[in-house]
Order: structure tokens, then sequence, then C-alpha cells
């Protein structure tokens, strides 16, 4: 199986790259750089050498890629850019999945409200947001074109998603604070994401409006089965990887922490990224920093009457590069696991 890289220097594209590197059952055969053209893969990314097979960079031409006999291929671009690539691929018949934002949101309106204008939305229809663990399976016929989630969202939607579709926990008053490392910005230099601004430093960013809350929202109410509204915090962090997400919810009257853990385990099942840890062990980002797991647990306040759950996964993991390449082994009906373990 022939794979290909379009954005391939940016850290999510240099994490999809080491992955795809080595995969047993795919085949690296194209990575693309504006910046980078022409030069080696190894002289960019160091660290490969010896296992670049001889791969250099070209440059990022949606023609050429569509006219290419690439089975799948990866948009690790800024949202906007994205689109643009797969107005070309998609008609041409290519398997694209998509990193970027540009087509995780369903409603035309909600993108523009978050994005400004969308540059393909006559491919809306045909994509499909898939959080593996959540999605049920009719996507892997269905879909054309594939948004993988984002990285907050994948933090809170696997441990909230289930407990909203059992009924177990409130539609409202919930609140998510989440705090990622400085690599979730990308690869750009700006003095906010500097290591001596963010080294021994902690802070707030997006309030009441970050753009992965149209995501979270949107795909929350299409499992409770009406509007939820989350409040959702975002921060900054003194770390390169990882997000760690503390989600509160108001408990249904009656709801056990034995009935939040029964509910994860008939979502989630022998499921090989999830994590469930017991109430009480909070995960940590250290545990799963160059994995594609997510780690969750809960506990029940009874002073509050609030479920308070805690996760934490590695964001260019499965927060985007690993949960990509899941992805692609359940839509090519591999074996899930293959090349993530």
């Amino acid at each position: 199986m022939k794979v290909g890289i379009v954005g391939a220097s940016g850290y999510s594209g240099e994490v999809l790259v080491n992955i795809l590197l080595g995969h047993p059952q795919a085949r690296l055969a194209a990575v693309t750089s504006r910046a980078h053209a022409g030069k080696p893969l190894a002289k960019v990314m160091p660290a490969l050498l010896g296992r670049d097979r001889g791969l250099a960079f070209t440059e990022p031409d949606a023609a050429a890629l569509a006219r290419s006999d690439l089975d799948v291929i990866f948009l690790a671009l800024p949202h906007g850019a994205a689109a643009t690539y797969a107005q070309v691929l998609v008609p041409a018949g290519k398997r694209v999945i998509d990193l970027s934002a540009d087509f995780r949101i369903a409603r035309l309106e909600t993108y523009q409200k978050y994005y400004g204008d969308h540059h393909a939305p006559e491919l809306l229809p045909l994509a499909r947001y898939v959080l593996p663990e959540l999605s049920p399976p009719a996507w892997k016929t269905e879909a054309k074109l594939v948004a993988a989630p984002g990285c907050y969202p994948t933090s809170i939607l696997v441990p909230l998603a289930p407990l909203l579709q059992a009924g177990l926990v409130s539609r409202s008053h919930i609140v998510a604070n989440s705090l990622s490392g400085v690599s979730g910005a990308g690869r750009k230099a700006e003095e906010m994401y500097l290591y001596v601004e963010r080294a021994e430093s902690a802070k707030a960013y997006g309030l009441t409006k970050h753009r992965h809350l149209a995501e979270i929202e949107e795909q929350l109410e299409l499992r409770a089965g009406g509007p939820t509204v989350i409040q959702f915090n975002p921060h900054l962090a003194p770390m390169r990887f990882g997000i760690a997400s503390t989600i509160t919810v108001p408990a249904m009257p009656g709801v056990t922490v034995e009935a939040i853990y029964a509910a994860w385990r008939a979502a989630y099942g022998a499921a090989p990224f999830i994590g469930i840890r017991p109430s009480g062990e909070t995960p940590d980002t250290a545990h799963v920093v160059g994995t594609n797991r997510v780690d969750m647990s809960a506990v029940l306040d009874p002073r509050t009457g609030n479920v308070v759950l805690t996760s934490a996964l590695d964001n260019l993991w499965k927060g985007a590069s690993g949960q990509a390449v899941q992805i692609m082994n359940l839509w090519f009906g591999l074996e899930e696991t293959a090349g993530l373990v």
C-alpha cells in the first residue's frame, strides 16, 4: 500500500513519517513540503537517518498527487490549506485523511463562525468524522474523505461521550479544563511558544471560543441526542507533548461510579488504545507520550453530585498522527494496531 503525506515537515507530519516508515503494510512513497522541496528526508529529520529509504521532499503539487498511484494521502496542513488539496484529490478517487479542522465540522455555518470561509464546502457531505472508538463502522464503506479528530476533542469525547449516550450525566453545566504541550500549536516561531516564555509557566488561552469547542459540542450533541453545552478552558503547559483534561459534569440522580465504569467497559470493551484506570488513579501524560493510548479514570464527588473525569494522551499521537494511522488501518481492513505498537 503506497502512502503520501502533504505537509510532512510539521510536528504532526514528522510523527506520521516516523510511524509510516515502520508500518508493516504501508510504504511511504511521497513526502511534500514547500519549505524543504528537493531536500533529502534525513537531512531535514536527521533522527531518521538509515530509515529514510532515500526519500526526498517534493513540492506539494495537488494535480501530480491526484495522478499518482498513491493509495491514501494524509493532509498534515493548517485549516484552509487542506481543503484546497482535498478539492483536487477526492474527485480523483484518492482516499484522503485530513488532520486539519477543515472537515471535522459538518455544519457549514458553524465552521464559518469559528474558522471563516470554507474553501471546499461541496465536500462536506462526503466527509466522515472518525474517532475510531466512537464512530459507527459504516464510515468504512461510506467515506471518501475522513476527518481525523482534534487533540483536545479526543481527550474530552472519549471519556465523556459514552456517559452522555447512556444518560448517566447531564448535557449542561459541563466544564472541561485541558492542559496542552506547546507542540499543539504547530511548528511556528511566535513569542508565545518560545521555550523561555513557556518554561516555568502555565496560562489559559482561547477562553469562551476556542476553535475546538465547535467540534466538541457538535460531536457530543450527536451522541447525547440533543444540544450539549460545555465550558471549555484550554491551557498551555510547560511541556512539549501531551494533553491532560479534567472534565466536571453533574451526575444524574442515583448514578454510581460503578455505573460510570460499566458504561466505559460497554463502549470500549477490548479497544486496544483505551486505558481505563481505577477510580482515583488519575492518568499522567508522562505515561502516554509516544503512544497511541488514551488513559482515563473517574471519581464521583458526593458533596457536589459531580462526576470528575480525567484523561491523558499524546497530542501528536492519539491527538493527531497516531489516530490518523489507526483510521487508515481500519479503512483498509488492516489490524487496528498495525504500526502503532
